[in-house]
């Protein structure tokens, strides 16, 4: 009986050892992107003060260390909804800022897709100022549904992305509903405050 455990353990001890250094030299299980992207909390809005909310009295506040957007009414919280700021290299812009325009449906004259004749897209991603077009495309600018202007070089807020994290190109991301919902409740020269709130 001790002869056969001794055979299996000798029998066994290469795996064993190949186990322990394929786990050395190529450290833990990678985590897949799913995992790595955090879950942000839905939008939440306090029903009785959207009630009072209109856009004469509301104003914006967009804290980038928590990636979240307020509509508020003095120091109350109307709306609290997720946002994804500007990435490294790309940051959102910080200070007092107020709403320079409303566009429903705007569309980005600095990023989006070359697109042919028909609308395939022939190149995605591009940016405007640095790419050329293939012959025989033309520029078609990223869709910024529920647009609010902050500045003059075009950032703002609209729905996009949110992965989690800063990972836009300057601007303010916001899910749907949140977009919507600010863009109905604020108006040209809404006060807008974005900074490390």
């Amino acid at each position: 009986m001790k002869r056969i455990c001794l055979i299996s353990i000798i029998a066994l001890a290469p795996i064993a050892l190949a186990g322990s250094v394929k786990a050395q030299l190529f450290g833990p299980k990678m985590k897949k992107p799913s995992e790595l992207i955090q879950k942000q909390a839905q939008l939440k809005v306090n029903q009785k003060l959207l009630a009072q909310a209109t856009p004469d009295n509301t104003h914006i506040v967009v804290s980038l260390p928590k990636q979240r957007a307020y509509l508020m009414i003095g120091d109350q919280i109307v709306a609290d909804g997720p946002i994804s700021s500007g990435k490294k290299g790309h940051g959102t812009p910080t200070g007092h800022f107020t709403v320079m325009e409303k566009d429903p449906n705007h569309h980005s004259s600095l990023y989006g897709d070359f697109v042919d004749h028909s609308g395939r897209v022939v190149r995605a991603g591009v940016s405007a100022l640095i790419d050329s077009a293939p012959s025989g495309t033309h520029f078609a600018g990223a869709p910024m549904k529920w647009f609010l202007r902050l500045t003059g070089e075009g950032v703002g807020m609209h729905i996009g992305i949110l992965p989690g994290y800063p990972a836009s190109h300057g601007c303010i991301r916001e899910s749907a509903e949140g977009a919507k919902l600010f863009y109905d409740y604020a108006k040209v020269g809404t006060p807008v405050d974005v900074g490390d709130f």
